[in-house]
């Protein structure tokens, strides 16, 4: 397979045509090397539109859909990033290359390992790993300028919330199967958040997530 070809492939026909317009977002998904953070199984897969299997019931996310998420950050290079859900460490790599520093949390120990080791092989240097359940954010290192989590939620905790910095943003998959709406959250002042939905999607939940009280009538 002509890696860099399928590569190109992926950005202008699967990417761009899901409105990931931004040069910036394109660059660096050329750039970082999806097909390193694949499973070796799954390694012919890396461009496809779909998810792959990580192990633990786990997935990689569909390419657009991470490029998607990316661009609607909008990073800044002086950011502070807190990454809910580590899992292969691309998406944690595409985050190094547009932020400051990424705090990224992973559950699964093997998943963190993994991933630091990629990681330290591509030079990255400003991404700190921990292990943990992050479904209630990361408050010792609080706070962020954007948070990411990789996997769906019923509703946005309010502990994410309160973890942004004024002007930070949280970007969440939020609501139940079969439907899901991506939403960007915006501290605009302290206590007080805008909050906007952005494309209507459907992943896995983020594992260990507190479930909401359900209204029964």
């Amino acid at each position: 397979m002509d890696i860099e070809r399928a590569r190109a492939t992926m950005i202008e026909s699967q990417i761009r045509t899901w409105e990931v317009l931004d040069q910036k977002v394109l660059d660096t998904l050329a750039v970082v090397k999806r097909e390193q953070f694949v499973p070796e199984r799954y390694r012919l897969l890396a461009f496809v539109d779909m998810e792959i299997p990580l192990g633990h019931g786990e997935v990689m996310l569909a390419p657009k859909l991470e490029a998607r998420m990316l661009q609607e950050l909008t990073l800044k290079p002086s950011d502070c990033v807190l990454e809910i859900g580590t899992g292969s460490g691309y998406f944690t790599a595409l985050l190094a290359a547009l932020a400051h520093e990424v705090i990224s949390v992973e559950r699964i120990s093997q998943f963190s390992a993994a991933a630091a080791a990629k990681l330290a092989r591509l030079g990255v240097t400003n991404v700190t790993l921990e292990v943990g359940n992050g479904a209630e954010g990361w408050s010792r290192r609080a706070p962020y300028d954007a948070i990411v989590l990789t996997g769906s939620v019923p509703v946005l905790p309010d502990a994410l919330r309160m973890q942004l910095d004024v002007g930070g943003r949280a970007l969440a998959i939020v609501g139940d199967p079969p439907v899901m709406t991506a939403r960007l959250i915006t501290c605009v002042a302290p206590g007080v958040f805008n909050e906007t939905g952005l494309f209507e999607t459907c992943i896995a939940p983020l594992r260990e997530v507190r479930e909401p009280e359900r209204f029964v009538f």
